[in-house]
């Protein structure tokens, strides 16, 4: 269903980050920089496991879909923010800020359902490892990959259908790089309190359900690491899950720290910079804790090279 502008306003203008002109030049390379080192690193990663015979299994097959929604995830955002500093303008279209609003929960949820996918892989290999095989069929695998597009699908489009739903009466200055939902609310002429707690009802339900699958999978592998006896099985467990750890507490830590800019300080330009962490910072260090960490991608990193070379 193509999405109807219901006011006269035919685009929005998003701020940044300063209107100095060599302020601008110097951001443009660093978001340049930082949005190919992200999509290299992803890019990377998703060779060598699909190269390599030695990573087909579950736990790299979803660190792979990983890397992919990551690599969308950034493209929601700098892409826009680059070509608005390289031309000197601000403005981004009605359909536009939609489309974005849209892809930016789309990846931002597949990342939470990945994250708990990922720990639930760790929990039935650690916990149940002679039934993991059985477990985690590739059939299985499949459908919960596919199931995290559909629900990820579903939340996007029920945001991208409230923001259409709003109505606007005069230009738009929105204080981010990107279409920020709240912000939008903010600034629609007509009743928003019905949008606003579905918002936060959505996000309390879809949220809380990952982050409670991820609490309830490691409290079981603590709880199943502190009974091997073993010192060395017991450093084998806590490595490989190490790198996935990080990564979640990367990811909900920024996004915490996005909210409480919103909630505690009244600074635009602090909210800004607590987006950049979010939306750009989280996405590009993921490559790295994955490959710095694990002695199988960093071998099949290796071959990859050498082959190219």
């Amino acid at each position: 269903m193509e999405p109807q502008n219901l006011t006269g306003i035919s685009e929005f203008l998003l701020l940044g980050f300063s209107e100095d002109l060599k302020l601008q030049s110097l951001l443009f390379g660093l978001f340049l920089s930082m949005y190919l080192i992200t999509v290299t690193g992803n890019l990377f990663i998703i060779l060598a496991v699909s190269s390599d015979h030695h990573l087909h299994t579950p736990m790299y097959f979803f660190l792979s879909n990983l890397s992919l929604a990551d690599t969308g995830f950034i493209s929601t955002t700098v892409p826009k923010m680059l070509v608005n500093i390289q031309t000197h303008k601000k403005s981004i279209t009605y359909v536009g800020c939609l489309t974005q609003v849209s892809l930016f929960y789309l990846f931002r949820f597949l990342d939470s359902l990945f994250f708990t996918v990922m720990a639930f892989d760790r929990f039935v290999a650690i916990c149940h490892p002679l039934h993991y095989t059985v477990i985690m069929s590739p059939r299985l695998c499949g459908l919960l990959i596919l199931a995290c597009f559909l629900i990820s699908l579903l939340n996007s489009q029920l945001h991208c259908f409230m923001i259409s739903q709003l109505t606007f009466c005069k230009g738009i200055e929105i204080a981010n790089f990107f279409c920020d939902l709240l912000q939008l609310f903010s600034f629609a002429c007509s009743d928003t309190s019905t949008s606003t707690v579905l918002v936060y009802c959505i996000g309390a339900v879809l949220g809380g359900v990952p982050v409670s699958g991820i609490l309830y999978s490691y409290t079981r592998i603590i709880s199943s690491i502190l009974r091997v006896s073993s010192s060395n099985g017991r450093y084998k467990a806590f490595t490989t899950c190490g790198s996935h750890l990080s990564v979640v507490c990367l990811f909900y830590g920024t996004g915490i720290g996005v909210y409480l800019s919103l909630v505690v300080s009244s600074s635009a330009r602090k909210g800004t910079v607590a987006s950049v962490m979010y939306t750009v910072v989280s996405p590009m260090l993921n490559p790295f804790i994955y490959s710095l960490r694990n002695r199988d991608i960093k071998r099949a990193l290796q071959r990859l090279l050498s082959r190219a070379i």
